[in-house]
Order: C-alpha cells, then sequence, then structure tokens
C-alpha cells in the first residue's frame, strides 16, 4: 500500500474552475470535484480520485511520493471520510475565528499552515481506507525467507516469547562445510532486504556493497541478512499476533535488548546448520549487534566488522532517541501503543524522523547542499517548512512516517539506549537471567504480570545539577582504572567486558562527521580491544576531507568503507 505524500492543501480560491479544453491542464477537472467556500479543503461528491497528474497541476496536493493508494487502486474517502475533510475545513474557519475574532479589524491577516492542513487531512484519508486492509499499513518489504522457532525465548529483562519468527534473505551459496557464511547486521528501521534478489528485485539497502566482487563478495561468501526482533519486516515485534489470545502485542510486546536480538538471529543460524560465522558484519545499530555476537559467541565466529557503532550507548544518542519516542508517544494518535485498529500516529512518526534525520547526516554536507537557501525567497517567510533543509527534513519524515511500525521505533530504539558491553552490566544481566530461568523452571506461569511490570515514577522535584557529584564522576569516555593508568587509558570494565573478542581480528570504522556515533567511540573499541590484548584490530577513521555525509555514510561511501570492508575480509 503506498503511503501518503500529502505535502500541503491550497485555499480553495486557489483553484481554478472546472473547464473542458483547458491548455493549461493535462486535462478537465471533473464536473463532480466541488468547489467550495475559500480556506476549506477541497473534497470530491463521489468516491473516485482524478488523475493525480490533474492533482498536482491544479496544486491539490504536492506529492512527495505518490498520491495515496486505498486498497490497490486509487480513492478518495467514502461519505464518511468526506464528512471528516469537511469538518477539518469547519473546524479550521472556527479556530480561525476564536483566534482573530476581530479579524476586519486587524492589522495583519492570520498566517496560513499548510503543514498542519496536510497532517490534518492525512489522518481523514488514513481514517477512511478500506475495511478489508485496515487502516494501518503493511510494511512488508517484498519477498523474504522466514524461519520460525517454536521455543520459547527468554530476554534480558525478563520477557518472553511463546514463540518467534525471524525473517531474513540470503545471497551467495554456502560451501560445504557451512564455514563461509557472513551473517549482515541492520540498522535501527532496516529490513532484511540488503541486496536484490530475484523473487524481490528491489534495490535493497546495501545494494552496492554486496554481490559478484563486491566488498562483501558472493562469489566467495553466503551472506544472510535478517529483520530483528521487534522490527515490523516480518520478524516478530509489537504489530505481530501475540500466540496466546490472537492479538496484537502493541505495548504488551515485551521490553529488548540488543543481545536478545543475536540470541534469535543464533537460533536461525542453528536451524540452518552453521556453527560458525566466517564474519558478522554491521553497520550503526548492527555495528552493536556484531560486538554483541562476539561477545555472546565468541567460539562461534572467526572475523568482526563494527562500522559507525558503540561498544555502549553515550548519553548524546540515549536523549535524542529519547526525543523521538516522546514526539511519537504524545500523538494522541499513538494510542499508548494500541492504535492497530484506527489511524496510526503518522504525525509523530514524521517528527521522530525529523529528528533522527538531523542526527544521521552532518553539517559540512547541508552547508554545501543547502547553506541558507529558502525554497522560494520570494515569498513571505512562514512558520511551516520554508529553508531548503526544512523541505529536505519534512520529505524524510513523510517519505518515512508510514514505512515503519510507531511502536517498533520504541522498542528497537529502547533496545539500543539500553546497549553495554561492560563487565559490570553484563554480570548483572546473567545473574538476572539466572533468576528468570529458575522462577519458569519452578513454574512462574504469570512472570511477564507478576515480577516484570514497570513501575516506574516521575520524580517528586525536577532534575537539579549537581556540581560536587557529577564533577567526581568520570566521562563514559575516561578511564575509570587506577591511578596508574593513563588518562587515556579506556574504562577497565570495558576491557573485561571485551576480553572474549582477544583472539579475534576486528574491524572497526568511524567517520568524522558523524554526530550520533562520535569517532571517539569507535577509537574507544578499538583501544579498549588492545589494551585486553588484541592484536588484530584495525581501526579506520575517515575525516571530514574524505567523507562528510555524518553517520550514513557507511551507506554511501562504497570507495572508502567497502574498501576497506573488502580488504578486511579477504
Amino acid at each position: 500500500m503506498t503511503p501518503c505524500g500529502f505535502r500541503r492543501l491550497l485555499p480553495q480560491a486557489a483553484y481554478p474552475p472546472a473547464k473542458s479544453g483547458n491548455d493549461d491542464y493535462n486535462e478537465a477537472l471533473p464536473d463532480n470535484f466541488s468547489v467550495a467556500a475559500p480556506n476549506s479543503l477541497i473534497f470530491l461528491t463521489d468516491q473516485r480520485l482524478p488523475n493525480p497528474s490533474l492533482l498536482r497541476a491544479v496544486g491539490l496536493f504536492r506529492q512527495t511520493e505518490s498520491i495515496c493508494s486505498f486498497a490497490g487502486r486509487n480513492r478518495f474517502p467514502t461519505s464518511a471520510g468526506r464528512r471528516t475533510l469537511s469538518g477539518i475545513s469547519a473546524r479550521n474557519a472556527q479556530s480561525a475565528t476564536a483566534q482573530n475574532p476581530s479579524s476586519k479589524d486587524s492589522s495583519n491577516p492570520a498566517l496560513s499552515f499548510p503543514c498542519l492542513d496536510a497532517q490534518e487531512a492525512k489522518s481523514a484519508l488514513l481514517s477512511a481506507r478500506s475495511l478489508e486492509s485496515g487502516p494501518e499499513p503493511s510494511y512488508t518489504t517484498g519477498h523474504h525467507e522466514q524461519y520460525r522457532c517454536q521455543d520459547p525465548l527468554l530476554l534480558d529483562w525478563g520477557g518472553v516469547l511463546p514463540e518467534f519468527d525471524v525473517a531474513y534473505e540470503t545471497w551467495g551459496q554456502l560451501n560445504a562445510d557451512k564455514s563461509n557464511a557472513i551473517l549482515l547486521h541492520t540498522g535501527l528501521s532496516a529490513s532484511s532486504h540488503a541486496h536484490s534478489t530475484e523473487a524481490n528485485p528491489k534495490p535493497g539497502w546495501w545494494e552496492k556493497f554486496i554481490g559478484p566482487d563486491k566488498p562483501i563478495d558472493t562469489n566467495k561468501y553466503f551472506v544472510i541478512c535478517t529483520n530483528v526482533i521487534g522490527g515490523c519486516y516480518g520478524s516478530t515485534g509489537p504489530s505481530s499476533f501475540d500466540p496466546s489470545d490472537g492479538k496484537r502485542y502493541a505495548t504488551r510486546f515485551p521490553i529488548l535488548t540488543i543481545d536478545d536480538m543475536v540470541r534469535a538471529q543464533f537460533r536461525l543460524l542453528d536451524s540452518l546448520g552453521i556453527r560458525k560465522l566466517y564474519a558478522s558484519v554491521g553497520s550503526s545499530m548492527g555495528g552493536m549487534q556484531s560486538l554483541a555476537a562476539g561477545v555472546l559467541f565468541p567460539e562461534r565466529i572467526e572475523k568482526i566488522v563494527s562500522i559507525s557503532g558503540c561498544a555502549r550507548s553515550h548519553p548524546y544518542s540515549i536523549a535524542m532517541r529519547h526525543t523521538q519516542r516522546q514526539v511519537l508517544m504524545m500523538d494522541p494518535k499513538w494510542a499508548r501503543g494500541f492504535y492497530y485498529d484506527s489511524v496510526p500516529p503518522h504525525s509523530g512518526m514524521k517528527l521522530a524522523r525529523e529528528i533522527a534525520t538531523v542526527t544521521y547526516r552532518s553539517g559540512p554536507e547541508w552547508e554545501m547542499r543547502f547553506g541558507r537557501k529558502r525554497a522560494d525567497p520570494s515569498k513571505q517567510p512562514a512558520l511551516c517548512a520554508d529553508f531548503l533543509i526544512e523541505t529536505y527534513l519534512d520529505h524524510a519524515g513523510e517519505k518515512f512516517c508510514l514505512e515503519y511500525d510507531p511502536n517498533s521505533l520504541l522498542y528497537v530504539s529502547k533496545a539500543m539506549d539500553l546497549f553495554d558491553l561492560g563487565h559490570a552490566h553484563q554480570v548483572e544481566t546473567k545473574a538476572r537471567r539466572t533468576e528468570y530461568e529458575t522462577k519458569i523452571a519452578q513454574g512462574g506461569k504469570d512472570l511477564n504480570q507478576s515480577d516484570i511490570a514497570c513501575s516506574l515514577t516521575l520524580p517528586e522535584k525536577p532534575y537539579e545539577e549537581q556540581p560536587s557529584v557529577t564533577a567526581s564522576t568520570p566521562a563514559m569516555n575516561q578511564s575509570v582504572a587506577g591511578a596508574d593508568a593513563g588518562s587515556d587509558a579506556p574504562p577497565q570494565d570495558l576491557v573485561a567486558g571485551l576480553a572474549p573478542l582477544k583472539k579475534h581480528p576486528v574491524l572497526v570504522m568511524g567517520v568524522a562527521s558523524d554526530i550520533l556515533f562520535p569517532a571517539w567511540q569507535q577509537r574507544e573499541i578499538a583501544q579498549t580491544l588492545r589494551a585486553g590484548g588484541n592484536r588484530t584490530v584495525q581501526h579506520v577513521e575517515l575525516g571530514e576531507d574524505v567523507s562528510m555525509f555524518g553517520h550514513d555514510t557507511f551507506l554511501l561511501d562504497l570507495k572508502n568503507i567497502g574498501g576497506a570492508l573488502q580488504n578486511f575480509l579477504q
């Protein structure tokens, strides 16, 4: 189902009258294309949607992708949907009157907000979707393989998945002794579709990096990429159905960790008969998974690659993901996660993606691409998207808002926040898992409800700075070792946590223009591994003079990222 790409609705006064033979347009406006009072939203008197080219010509919608497709055909809302659109018009008019009751005496006219009108229109259109398909879009990205595990999976924070699915795709051929497999880990919102296949010819998210004689050479390697559990592209996640009652999990889905995702992946490897990977490769969140796989299953991996990742999440990235989750959960349509039979929180998702995009790309690139240019300097400045950089963010948010399940964004991003390969954290997790395993073995059927219910409450007083405490607490990129350790020495807790990787060849790559996973975090990984005795660590850092694409460099820089990866895997 094609997501809506509406960006702007214009006042009715801007629309030309219906007229056949008009040379300015591809076709005449249909007779049922009603023209109502100025400043209301235009709507049709039946369910047919005019030719998209016509709509573009008259300016009804400025598309980012395509006109909405309802149940696989161009449709316009039912009578209920038309009433909703009319209601929007009425509410807008009432709102304008309430805010400016004596507009005729005002020295300035009220501003228009086409960006808000577009969001309201999208909600109306989504609410009018076919009852057969439901309002929630399908997130599938095409054909993929499906592994179903019917053995329960205990999660790090006590939740249990009684069974689960892992969506995956493969490229290349597995050799006779099954020793040439590479497990490719994804970023936060990626599917298993890293490269095109015969069954799914759509280009994948790492299309140029995978294939014959490419950095990940399918003439040599058997490549496996999965959609993580918690996701929405075929693997079990919040939008999946709970086998216990046949209803969607929604926010009944248990809290996840990166380690949980990796354990599910290794269940898949077990089913394929792969006992040892030639390499574990990942970027961004995938870089976290790649390191976690090495720590959890060191005997089952030969080489490890972590690109633009970290060994533990740091405050800035946690703060940015928290902000994204907040704007999403504050969308009234989120409905505490139970929105699957209603309109999804597309406005919150759009804003969350805009915030994320700010962290994915870099200042140097944007300075060159956009500078301070406005979209249309001839027009008055607007409070909606006005500068080119604003229109870029608006497009990124609009394009994404119906392509990924909002609850998956919440759960997977939280798993990233919880990531920590420090020794103390691993010990705490192991103890907690042992406790839960014991309770399950004793028949603890009510574990989810009685033992892991969230009891978090807001503090009675707001947070206050405490200089005496913060000044004595070392930053996460500083050493917590004894006084004999140099100030640049890596934290001993992390050295102990990464000890299982002592004998593994490891490639760590970072990008100087990355603000989400700054280059010092990749340096920390390399220094920590070396401090633990690993003599086969390769660390590559791309300066801004080489790559200015920020965090997304791993998706774009085939020469530098791909070249180093290819050399390491040989």
